[in-house]
């Protein structure tokens, strides 16, 4: 096991609580000093210890292929913790046995697809694949994602791999540097594997409008990288398809992310790319987060196709099966998914492995689904092995523009919006946090959950007084409610949208009226909406 570059002294390690590190499927944690009130959790021993288990862990999970010596891939995004982390985790694999490709500025679906391409020449397909990247969180954050040719590895997974983490690094404690850097050098392969995945997507692209060298000729569409990894979107997909890509912007990595948050959600960001368009009157708009599994667009008007938008859109791409969505879809969502496409709309939980490992178990028992998506642009579709590819999304976007444009050159991206036309939508939408403060009186000394779930209880309750009220018949996640036009869901946080303003102002009352019984909730953030009506 090696130490870090820096050459940390032995003497210096600390205790570290590993399983604090777990974030649902993924590894997160403080990589970078500077912020207050936020120690580095992250640090490249930790990082040593991280990846020399996963080692341990792929090793069990492939031991009966034999004694194959085993191949990972390691990319990253823009973040400054990128290089010393993967240079961290290319010590903790070689310590391991195992060979290490390092692809460097990365996106996190390129991943996984490392692990299905067959290119001997360029040392795949790997076994298992390493993502540096902590999404749209702060410079200071980092983080892992793992994957191996079945798709990401689960939570039961990164627990194991937290616990044998700690073993190794309670061990590297004691034994000190095993690997040396001269070591690593030579264990070390690099390649460019983005230009591979771009060309597996161009390829997608041409083939979907009949083998058409530019099937995207004379279209204008602008990307905003937000400084993350999607840069290469487009001068390696977009142009080489005809695509004219003038006013594109912030397509250079910079983990400082001096522009806006690389997020699809984030108002700022959807803010940044609707002037692009309109100031560069392009057809088409995208934007990705940091590490390119999410996405969204904006058609030639600057209406913005994400969230709900985004699910219609898709869904109207793979009409008549089953779209798996997560818990804070809208009612109108679910009336254009099953009256309009003639589909149907299974609403599950929030995170994009859970709705991914539900569309799976769905297929497996006989339901046809074809896409899982979130609202926060996590999209996963079937012919694309179930993995949530931001850029995938676009080309299935781009796919329909340039089936369009074969038939009728004068075609813009208003073929998408129509798309969607009927789509019912909200006037007021809004997110409400409602803290618990774990140490008040009223939680007896219980725990943070268990109050939570008296909460939900209540509000269960207290809505059968309201017959404007209606509860969802079916329903996976927390209390969801119909009523005054609009619907609401709680679950430790609130998403409440309704068709008018009067309305809203009545939904948020019927919240109110539950969770004012608790005194360890901190409501000023509802009472704050209510107020402004």
């Amino acid at each position: 096991m090696a130490a870090s570059q820096s050459g940390t002294a032995v003497s210096s390690f600390e205790k570290v609580d590993f399983l604090k590190l777990q974030n649902g499927s993924d590894i997160r944690g403080v990589a970078v000093e500077g912020v207050e009130g936020e120690p580095v959790s992250l640090t490249e021993l930790v990082t040593e210890a991280i990846t020399a288990a996963f080692a341990g862990w792929l090793s069990n999970k492939k031991k009966s292929e034999g004694s194959k010596h085993l191949r990972v891939s390691i990319g990253h995004d823009s973040r400054i913790s990128a290089k010393k982390l993967q240079d961290a985790a290319s010590r903790g694999l070689v310590s391991a046995g195992i060979e290490v490709i390092q692809y460097g500025l990365a996106s996190t679906p390129a991943m996984f697809n490392s692990t299905l391409t067959q290119d001997e020449a360029n040392h795949c397909p790997v076994d298992g694949a390493i993502m540096i990247t902590a999404s749209h969180l702060p410079y200071n954050r980092n983080g892992f994602k793992f994957f191996t040719s079945e798709g990401g590895l689960g939570k039961a997974d990164i627990k194991d791999i937290l616990q044998r983490a700690s073993s190794i690094y309670d061990k590297l404690s004691e034994d000190g540097v095993k690997v040396s850097n001269k070591d690593v050098d030579a264990s070390v392969r690099k390649v460019d594997y983005m230009s591979i995945y771009s060309s597996d997507l161009v390829a997608a692209v041409r083939k979907a409008a009949g083998d058409k060298e530019k099937p995207l000729d004379g279209l204008h569409i602008v990307v905003d990288a937000g400084n993350g990894a999607g840069g290469f979107f487009a001068a390696k997909v977009l142009e080489p398809l005809g695509a004219i890509t003038t006013g594109s912007q912030f397509l250079e990595p910079d983990g400082m992310f001096p522009n806006h948050i690389p997020n699809p959600e984030d108002k700022t960001a959807m803010q940044a790319i609707t002037k692009a368009v309109l100031d560069s009157k392009a057809d088409l708009g995208i934007i990705f987060d940091t590490d390119v599994d999410r996405s969204a667009a904006v058609d030639s008007t600057g209406r913005e196709l994400n969230r709900n938008r985004l699910i219609a859109l898709m869904a109207a791409i793979h009409p008549g099966t089953t779209i798996v969505t997560d818990s804070v879809t809208s009612d109108g969502l679910t009336t254009f998914i099953e009256n309009k496409l003639g589909g149907k709309h299974h609403r599950f939980k929030r995170g994009y492995k859970n709705v991914i490992d539900e569309a799976i178990r769905l297929n497996s028992i006989g339901e046809e689904s074809h896409l899982a998506i979130e609202t926060s642009g996590h999209g996963a579709l079937k012919e694309n092995h179930w993995l949530d590819d931001g850029a995938y999304t676009m080309v299935k976007l781009l796919n329909k523009l340039a089936s369009a444009k074969s038939e009728d050159p004068s075609v813009g991206s208003k073929i998408l919006t129509d798309m969607i036309d009927g789509l019912e939508e909200a006037a007021v939408a809004v997110e409400i946090r409602l803290k618990i403060d774990q140490n008040h009186a009223d939680l007896k000394g219980g725990s943070f959950r268990d109050y939570g779930e008296a909460v939900l209880k209540h509000m269960d309750n207290t809505i059968e007084s309201d017959p404007q009220l209606k509860r969802a018949l079916k329903n996976f996640e927390g209390v969801r409610v119909s009523g005054y036009g609009g619907w609401f869901l709680l679950r430790l946080s609130l998403h409440d949208p309704a068709p008018t303003n009067e309305d809203a102002l009545k939904l948020g009352l019927a919240v109110l009226n539950a969770v004012k019984e608790f005194p360890a909730l901190d409501i000023s953030a509802l009472l704050k909406f209510i107020q402004q009506f």
